[in-house]
């Protein structure tokens, strides 16, 4: 199974990279997103500081989801999600592989791309170590719940409203405890102990949940 794993997650980055203006557009959306933020409320240090972490989810989180609604809708217009459907392999795994591609291609860049947001926000160094641990553990868990509201919107007209709805209350818990672990950053590590619990089990959960949830939505979606 795991070399058909690694097949469909080698393809779908090969086919994003054909179409770099898509990957680049989430990057250059949580860049914008960050950077014009303290512009709006200043730049006094202590209020960035302060509000630094919330921002940086958010912006990571509506970024993740730019791409949500093409996970499966290419391949299901040229029927290529049909000859998946109908292949032994577990649907799941083809699932997983492709919400993999989704992260590497969307959250990890978020990810690498954050001790340069935290200076813009003047965080400090345990801060800026703490956000991207955070990122690291959380933005699977935006792409792994997302995976699932975009197999039940698939085909559907209007379908990427509809799946903001579905998706951004089951993001909420992951918003808040990924800039919670960043804002008691500075108090010790140990404050940030149970936050990254939370986040660890969430991405768990989701981890062995999601794929079975959004390959069951997936046949129903294609029927």
């Amino acid at each position: 199974m795991w070399p058909v794993f690694l097949c469909i997650l080698g393809r779908d980055i090969r086919l994003a990279l054909r179409r770099r203006t898509d990957v680049l557009t989430t990057l250059f959306f949580f860049l914008i997103v960050v950077s014009l933020f303290p512009l709006g409320v200043g730049t006094e240090q202590q209020t960035l500081r302060l509000l630094g972490p919330g921002v940086v989810w958010v912006a990571a989180l509506l970024a993740s989801m730019l791409a949500l609604e093409r996970l499966f809708a290419a391949d299901y217009a040229d029927g290529t999600l049909e000859q998946m459907l109908l292949t032994p392999q577990p649907l799941f795994l083809v699932v997983l592989a492709k919400v993999a591609a989704h992260w590497v291609l969307t959250g990890l860049p978020l990810v690498l791309i954050a001790p340069l947001v935290g200076l813009q926000y003047h965080l400090s160094e345990t801060a800026q170590f703490v956000m991207v641990l955070s990122l690291l553990l959380g933005t699977p868990v935006l792409s792994l719940i997302g995976a699932i509201g975009a197999a039940l919107t698939l085909g559907l007209r209007g379908g990427g409203i509809l799946l903001s709805l579905l998706i951004l209350p089951l993001y909420i818990p992951v918003l808040v405890y990924g800039a919670g672990a960043v804002s008691v950053s500075d108090l010790g590590f140990s404050h940030t102990q149970p936050y990254f619990s939370l986040l660890g089990a969430f991405f768990l959960l989701a981890l062995f949940l999601s794929p079975l949830a959004a390959a069951a939505a997936l046949r129903i979606s294609t029927e």
